[in-house]
């Protein structure tokens, strides 16, 4: 996994056009968004005091209410790194990129780009009326724009896009994402394989947001990574919350 993820960095610095060049030492510019031992660099944005902890060492999400905690400060081109294991059978969140650090009134959720983590056993307890499943793909992994955001997807499944393959690992079982987001272009890798994109984002910068929807979920090994700046107009830029 060590040797996707430096692959995965200097293909992004390839991507983002750094005048950089890729070295090994280039792996320790991933900076640690989560301590492990408190909440530090993190905002709740409309969970409840105890919605977001931790445990063991681990970011643990107790799901209730739906809304989302935001990382501090904004981000536009970067590499993120996270780990993530639902604790419950069909259990779903996701992490929000380029997203608003806030949630309008009558909403749970903020305007964003989502990466969709669900737990396998989602699929079994969303069947249709006449008792059809949905696309084994839609299981995991899905991009789409939310609340406003538009994308073109790579794999469409109507607005969204869909990874082509399963490879997400089930209830108590950790999974891996690492996220590649530069100028409008996201692209999720699902353990160590690239499954899924879209491109063209109306919002290129924005804050982090962990997801609370309804299930237990735990998360670790937080990094980031950010890649030299685009050119944006101000239409992009998610508005800055004044603390």
């Amino acid at each position: 996994m060590k040797k996707f993820r430096y692959a995965l960095l200097c293909g992004a610095i390839l991507l983002s056009a750094a005048a950089v060049p890729a070295k090994a030492e280039e792996a320790s510019l991933f900076q640690s968004l989560f301590n492990g031992k408190d909440l530090t660099g993190w905002v709740n944005v409309n969970t409840a005091e105890d919605t977001w902890s931790v445990r063991d060492g681990l970011l643990v999400c107790k799901g209730l209410p739906i809304g989302v905690m935001r990382s501090e400060k904004q981000y536009e081109n970067f590499v993120l790194h996270i780990e993530w294991r639902h604790m419950e059978a069909g259990g779903n969140s996701g992490v929000f990129v380029w997203s608003e650090g806030t949630v309008p009134e009558g909403r749970q959720l903020p305007m964003g780009l989502e990466v969709q983590m669900l737990e396998l056993d989602w699929v079994n307890q969303h069947k249709d009326k006449d008792g059809n499943l949905p696309p084994i793909a839609y299981v995991h992994g899905e991009l789409f724009g939310a609340n406003g955001v538009k994308t073109v997807p790579d794999n469409p499944r109507g607005e969204r896009s869909k990874s082509i393959e399963n490879r997400c690992l089930g209830k108590g079982e950790w999974n891996t994402y690492d996220v590649v987001c530069v100028d409008g272009v996201v692209k999720l890798a699902v353990n160590g394989k690239f499954v899924n994109g879209v491109s063209k984002s109306s919002r290129k910068k924005g804050y982090l947001c962990l997801e609370s929807e309804g299930a237990e979920i735990h998360f670790r090994n937080i990094q980031i990574v950010e890649l030299p700046p685009g050119i944006l107009i101000p239409e992009e830029i998610a508005p800055t919350v004044v603390e």
